[in-house]
């Protein structure tokens, strides 16, 4: 836990520190040293002034280096094409990476990570290959400026963290059990260095991510979470001595009135959720059956062209996401050089400089307003064809960046309300004039919970994230309504979040823990073979030889088999796993004397009796499970999809007092469940 705890922080922390350089980079260079970024380069200059912090000599836009010119028409027109070529040249990069080395590397493995964890086997999905290639496509898309976040895929990182590390103990990787439990507490650190939110993390790997979750789990997590946040924070990446870019000190206290628009935008959260949802999945269909799905190096080079003409004219879309929520959740003090922060000011206002209060919107407000709502518009449409192209692509970040600019919308709306109509009875009671009632920032903290529990589902998790991403504890009732009041808006059109509408698309075998199951047959309705199919695929416990057994595994494509007694009793004996089956039998070929292809392979524990010139024969009992998971056929269906859960079992044998009837794999199941839906059972493809 410790190593998957340092390792997690310190890759989190590389690149938080390479998006921000690269970022900077498609707008211009550092002459002092081109390392810097804009903000570092402006920090080491002298003759940088507090008014203009953004501007100073050592940092030179493309445009003042290669044509020395810093206003006008043709620096605009040069910075914009240098701003589209790195974009082009960033994703690029990325999805060739992606391509050549590590396929798995693409998406935002939280549905396969799920998956994984569930009991299913995904090879190579969590391996070196693809840790390095993520860790490295991962700060070239985000710096690229596509609609996607990086959160998600460092789940991905720091479980493969977590699989590496269990590979080099021979406890965990000779235990698929135990290396789940590990999984989960690295999806833990995940989270908590991708939010800087350790107890978030904690509990975002419980609510989401985990099928099992032990207490000896739970403090793996909070320990793991504990060593990656800390390393993160001894990295201190973001220059402000804590762990999070959106760190928010709102002192104003809320008032019930304001409850009514912070569940208005929780409606609005669920809406986009749902919208999301729908959208992409139809997209990512597509994508999958028609053509567009053989060119992803030209998809992803068309969707960063266009975010990066489109965006680039308007400055809320133009930086980056993280950049953009961060302004989007601060309140304005009095040193705030933002357009959001350009209000009439009263000349005679002598109050103290913290608590300023309600002023009229100037006009770099009402600029404000119309940029934020082309935006959103913007980013609502790109985000839906962005996530699941063949690049590492996260959801929290551009999710937030929808409900923060919704909610800092109807933030300026409701502070203006009051400012002007101050004597309406519902702003009666709170806002005196010369008050400072009712703070923008709040609204989009609250709307970017809501937008992201729309389409994640998350609830509990959410919560606590958000306020450990913000510092605002005061404020966790109004997050809890909108993230409740997201998650039913949500869940009236449809169950899934799109993790598991994903988990559906790809053809997973995954059960839902949270869905019920209720009907009232029994296993023998499903399990393999049915009559008129041919009978199961078994062997003998002392019957075959080497070369039956081998023509058994080439001809059949099963992952193991039932060992019987003989084919006439089929009293059952245990379960042969086909992989171990091959590795003991070539490595007997190799190792030991006179095992030919016609030597008898027997389970038991005596060798059977031979006639005195037959060939050595194969003892294979170390390789045979005694103890399978077996239920009788007259079993309800619901105890066994509950053992199937429960356990993270992928198959378990029928038999009737000892003596063996049939099979049911998780994916018999999972067609079960889905005739009992009334959906055709056929269509649940698996890949």
């Amino acid at each position: 836990m410790l190593l998957i705890g340092l390792l997690a922080g310190t890759l989190a922390g590389v690149i938080d520190l390479a998006v921000d350089w690269m970022t900077d980079l498609k707008e211009g260079v550092c002459l002092s040293a081109f390392w810097y970024s804009h903000e570092q380069c402006c920090w080491t200059s002298n003759e940088t002034t507090f008014e203009d912090r953004d501007k100073c000599p050592l940092w030179q836009k493309w445009s003042e280096l290669l044509v020395n010119q810093s206003e006008g028409a043709s620096a605009y027109i040069l910075n914009y094409l240098m701003y589209i070529l790195w974009a082009l040249l960033f994703a690029f990069l990325a999805v060739s990476l992606v391509r050549v080395f590590a396929p798995y590397a693409c998406g935002s493995g939280i549905p396969e990570i799920k998956t994984i964890l569930s009991g299913f086997i995904i090879r190579g999905y969590l391996g070196k290959w693809t840790l390095l290639i993520k860790t490295v496509t991962l700060v070239l898309v985000v710096s690229s400026g596509l609609s996607l976040g990086k959160e998600g895929p460092l789940v991905h990182v720091a479980c493969c963290c977590g699989n590496f590390f269990s590979s080099l103990f021979s406890k965990y990787s000779k235990n698929e059990g135990k290396r789940r439990e590990v999984l989960s507490a690295a999806a833990a650190a995940g989270v908590s260095v991708a939010f800087g939110a350790p107890i978030g993390g904690v509990l975002f790997s419980l609510e989401e991510v985990s099928y099992y979750f032990p207490l000896k789990t739970l403090w793996r997590s909070f320990f793991a979470a504990l060593v990656a946040a800390f390393t993160l924070r001894s990295i201190n990446p973001f220059g402000n001595s804590r762990l999070v870019l959106f760190y928010v000190e709102y002192h104003t206290p809320w008032y019930m009135a304001e409850l009514f628009p912070f569940i208005l935008l929780g409606v609005f959260g669920g809406l986009w959720g749902t919208l999301f949802i729908r959208g992409n999945i139809a997209w990512c269909r597509r994508r999958k059956t028609t053509k567009l799905g053989k060119y992803p190096v030209l998809e992803v080079i068309v969707v960063t062209a266009v975010t990066a003409i489109i965006a680039y004219p308007n400055p809320y879309t133009r930086r980056s996401t993280s950049e953009l929520i961060s302004e989007l959740f601060n309140d304005c003090g009095a040193l705030e050089s933002s357009q959001l922060c350009d209000y009439i000011n009263d000349p005679n206002m002598t109050r103290p400089v913290d608590d300023i209060p309600d002023r009229p919107a100037g006009v770099g407000v009402y600029t404000a307003m119309w940029q934020l709502a082309l935006a959103l518009v913007f980013k609502i449409v790109i985000t839906i064809f962005t996530f699941g192209m063949k690049i590492p692509s996260g959801l929290f970040i551009p999710s937030m960046a929808v409900g923060a600019m919704a909610g800092r919308m109807v933030g300026i709306g409701v502070e203006q309300l009051a400012y002007h109509h101050h004597d309406w009875i519902v702003f009666r009671n709170w806002c005196r004039p010369g008050a400072d009632c009712v703070t923008p920032g709040l609204y989009a903290m609250v709307g970017a919970a809501a937008c992201l529990g729309g389409v994640t589902r998350m609830t509990v998790s959410l919560v606590v994230i958000m306020f450990e991403l913000t510092g605002g504890l005061e404020y966790i009732v109004p997050l809890m309504a909108a993230a409740v009041t997201s998650k039913w808006v949500a869940d009236a059109f449809g169950k899934e979040g799109i993790y598991e509408a994903h988990i559906h698309l790809n053809g997973y075998p995954f059960l839902d823990v949270k869905d019920e199951f209720t009907h009232r047959t029994l296993a023998t309705d499903v399990m393999r073979p049915r009559r008129g199919e041919p009978p199961l695929s078994v062997l003998t416990q002392d019957s075959m030889t080497v070369e039956d057994v081998e023509t058994l595994i080439k001809e059949t494509d099963y992952n193991g088999f039932p060992v019987v007694v003989s084919r006439d009793s089929e009293r059952l004996i245990g379960f042969a796993q086909r992989r171990e089956l091959i590795l003991a039998i070539k490595n007997a070929r190799q190792r030991q004397e006179g095992i030919v292809s016609n030597s008898i392979m027997y389970f038991t524990e005596e060798p059977p009796e031979l006639p005195a010139n037959s060939p050595h024969p194969l003892k294979l009992r170390r390789v045979l499970n005694l103890s399978p998971f077996t239920v009788t056929d007259h079993t309800p269906m619901e105890t066994v999809v509950d053992i199937f859960r429960k356990l993270g079992l992928r198959q378990c044998l029928v038999t009737r007092s000892g003596r063996l009837l049939g099979i049911i794999t998780k994916k018999d199941v999972l067609r079960h469940m889905a005739q009992m839906a009334n959906q055709d059972p056929e269509s649940i493809m698996f890949n």
